[in-house]
């Protein structure tokens, strides 16, 4: 999944250009009606590349104009969905737009709801100062350097698959940055570790990457055939961490007593997102309904024990009050506040991609070259040449238009397209969100340069995990 802080979106967004692997994919919901349109010599289907291409000219420009990444992809959307309902109300055809619109809304609005639930939770987690608290513990442990660089990786990967990987790594890149901000050589190196364990940690999971997520959703692969990719994925961060190793500073950072103390209610907030994960999962899997529908009882159990705390601190305040003439601090919770702190301008990026890549499958451009993409390359080659795309593209519209494509493949080559979409980022600083993320949170320790220095280990790293899957994971290729 991929809640991103308020941080995150300042960070440089360079080069993450999703059009080149949008034009070479197809749609899934509306492939009938793409087949139908056929604008794909029209100049409606010109003008819809073009009005694409220039939304993502923005995004990419978006660290300049400070115009969010949201903005122009939804304009993008609105506008050249209008022109192709003209285009097709012309012909005599008024439902055909419109059935492909509804189609893809509703494919909107589960990921939607499905991120809503978990933004606010890992929010809520913030709020409680959980992170604070578990950055704190590391501090007191005074651990050398070596140490570190292996726990806050160990961590990134650990906690990945259950936080998403771009909250992870700020939150792993936190204690790098309060340890070892007199050691630069320590925190690039650190930094690189964390993005490639993370991004490791949440391709084996669907609730560590929304590329993961989205295949989960589709029903393309099970929750728990999945975690057939934790050992593959393992491999992926534990080759180039290996390597990376020698490079590391020896001695220790100075020594910190700060300690963090929870606020009240943090342990049942947590138990209640682990609680929620099960409810997602159960009414996947057994009930045989969409996963965002536990998602969002289990956000309606958070918003059920934040009105208790607001209960009870009123109380306690009362009781404070009486008792000491002040009413005191009890650590009063509000989920509404959480609900509000969603990342809005990521979930409103997913409408305006979804829309205006499912706008090009329409029209017919994504199903003319899909077939030379997975048909003659064939599923391995391509699936592991959209890792190597994601190292310069976002792996989040990349996936989007694979999954509109829906190429006939088996089990093991959606996981082949999980992992190398999740991985393939690691390779370059621009290739994820949690990448770009630390580049603003450790700026100028932390560069593009920096990683590329390492990009031939995570190379290895991502060659060695792909051929793990596909040694260890044979099962699952019936072809």
């Amino acid at each position: 999944m991929a809640p991103v802080p308020a941080s995150a979106h300042r960070a440089p967004r360079a080069l993450r250009i999703a059009l080149p692997m949008a034009l070479s994919l197809a749609s899934a919901p509306a492939f009938a009606a793409t087949a139908q349109a056929g604008l794909t010599g029209h100049w409606a289907g010109y003008a819809a590349i073009a009005i694409f291409a220039l939304a993502y000219l923005f995004v990419v420009l978006e660290e300049f104009t400070h115009l969010r990444k949201s903005q122009p992809v939804m304009l993008a959307a609105g506008v050249i969905w209008a022109l192709l309902a003209a285009v097709m109300a012309a012909r005599g055809d008024l439902q055909a737009a419109h059935e492909a619109v509804r189609d893809y809304l509703l494919e909107y609005a589960e990921l939607l709801l499905f991120l809503l639930a978990a933004m606010t939770y890992v929010n809520a987690m913030s709020e409680r100062r959980v992170f604070d608290a578990l950055r704190g513990w590391l501090l007191r442990r005074d651990f050398g350097y070596r140490a570190l660089f292996w726990i806050t990786g160990a961590l990134s990967f650990a906690l990945s698959p259950l936080l998403d990987n771009l909250t992870t790594a700020l939150v792993m890149s936190a204690v790098l940055l309060a340890v070892g901000a007199a050691n630069p050589r320590f925190v690039a190196t650190g930094c690189i570790n964390i993005v490639v364990a993370a991004n490791a940690g949440g391709a084996f999971s669907p609730f560590g990457d929304i590329t993961t997520l989205m295949v989960w959703q589709r029903g393309l692969v099970e929750f728990w055939t999945f975690f057939a990719l934790f050992v593959p994925a393992l491999v992926n961060w534990l080759v180039p961490a290996a390597l990376m190793h020698f490079a590391l500073p020896a001695g220790q950072p100075p020594s910190s007593d700060a300690r963090v103390r929870m606020k009240r209610g943090a342990g049942p907030i947590m138990a209640l997102f682990a609680l929620t994960v099960a409810l997602a999962v159960g009414f996947h899997g057994v009930l045989h309904v969409p996963p965002f529908l536990g998602m969002m009882t289990g956000l309606a159990l958070l918003k059920l024990y934040g009105w208790w705390l607001q209960r009870t601190a009123r109380h306690r305040e009362r009781a404070d009050f009486a008792r000491e003439g002040s009413p005191g601090d009890v650590d009063a919770f509000d989920s509404y506040e959480q609900v509000a702190r969603a990342e809005w301008d990521t979930l409103l990026f997913f409408f305006g991609v979804i829309m205006c890549v499912g706008a090009l499958g329409f029209c017919g451009y994504l199903a003319l070259s899909s077939q030379w993409f997975y048909g003659t390359l064939g599923a391995t080659t391509a699936n592991v040449l959209v890792g190597l795309m994601s190292a310069v593209l976002d792996n989040i519209p990349m996936m989007v238009a694979v999954l509109q494509m829906h190429p006939s493949m088996d089990t093991g080559q959606w996981l082949l397209v999980t992992l190398t979409a999740g991985v393939g980022g690691s390779l370059l600083s621009i290739g994820s969100a949690a990448g770009v993320a630390l580049m603003g949170q450790a700026r100028g320790q932390y560069t593009f340069f920096s990683h590329l220095k390492w990009s031939w280990a995570i190379a290895l790293g991502y060659a060695a995990g792909i051929g793990t899957h596909l040694w260890l994971n044979a099962r699952h290729f019936t072809g």
